[in-house]
């Protein structure tokens, strides 16, 4: 409880206002919140409780699969996926969101049909599609457009591994994503930047990559942050054709195991544990680079 008191300037200094009534300010009582809270803290304990006493769940065999080599392999594979991944949809989308910047009306319309397909069609799709993609095309080869005529020729299965395949998938469908956050990064830099640098001699695409760009990248970086997260997690697809990452892993262990539950446990864990880690990675990184930011 706060009490204020009304006072008056003299010419000794500041005194009591006698007339003015003392005013009690009293905070607003939020029952609904407090309810609400130990609601949700009796139903969280509750929930821990029955999972530690669940006697369907063995413990023993979440502990002695955690680290397990082929678990810790499985889950080095899930880096290595996202992180190739990532990289192609920073490249794909860096070219398409100037794509779909351009004048050109033939590279806007391919930019934005290419996002229209690889934002509409579902990863899991298109993981299977770049799975089985020697059922569309068996052989791979350079020859001349048109005609029959191969310079060489190589089987699909050879170039298009499992992991290949789940690398090419996470990547094109990053592209479509990180295309737009990397045209809405350009869009937030002033056009004042652009002219001011046609204005000394620059090219378009010389001043895009030279001023435009590295701007933008304090807009652009936050999000990508994100979309690398939930790349990360979205790789879990990747068991779908045997991908040999951590899903994969936890899947063919369970199955000779017949610990369904306790390895999906095990797969849970550690990306709570490797999201965590990067959420952290990403705060600091949020704060070196707002740091020439002044907030008003």
């Amino acid at each position: 409880m706060t009490k204020t008191v009304a006072t008056s300037k003299s010419v000794t200094g500041t005194k009591p206002n006698p007339q003015v009534h003392l005013l009690e300010i009293v905070p607003r009582k939020r029952y609904g919140q407090w309810a609400t809270a130990v609601v949700l803290l009796i139903f969280s304990a509750s929930l821990a409780l029955a999972l530690a006493q669940n006697e369907n769940i063995h413990y023993a065999t979440i502990a002695e699969f955690f680290a397990a080599e082929a678990v810790l392999k499985g889950l080095v594979t899930t880096f290595q996926l996202t992180a190739i991944g990532m990289l192609i949809g920073l490249v794909v989308g860096v070219l398409v969101a100037v794509a779909k910047m351009s004048e050109n009306k033939v590279l806007k319309t391919l930019a934005e049909l290419y996002i229209w397909i690889f934002r509409g069609v579902p990863l899991l799709v298109q993981i299977l599609i770049l799975g089985n993609f020697a059922l569309l095309f068996p052989k791979l080869g350079v020859g001349i457009p048109f005609t029959d005529i191969m310079f060489f020729s190589v089987d699909t299965n050879i170039v298009i591994t499992t992991f290949v395949a789940g690398a090419l998938a996470l990547g094109l469908h990053e592209g479509a994503y990180m295309a737009e956050i990397v045209r809405g990064g350009i869009l937030g830099v002033d056009q004042g930047q652009e002219e001011a640098a046609i204005a000394l001699g620059m090219t378009g695409t010389l001043a895009m990559g030279r001023i435009i760009l590295p701007q933008a990248m304090r807009i652009i970086i936050p999000p990508t942050g994100n979309q690398f997260i939930s790349l990360l997690k979205a790789s879990s697809l990747i068991a779908i054709i045997s991908g040999h990452d951590l899903m994969s892993t936890v899947q063919n262990i369970s199955a000779q195991s017949y610990r369904t539950i306790e390895m999906l446990l095990v797969a849970s864990l550690w990306y709570l544990i490797v999201v965590t880690v990067l959420n952290i990675l990403q705060s600091k990184l949020e704060k070196r680079l707002s740091r020439s930011v002044r907030r008003k």
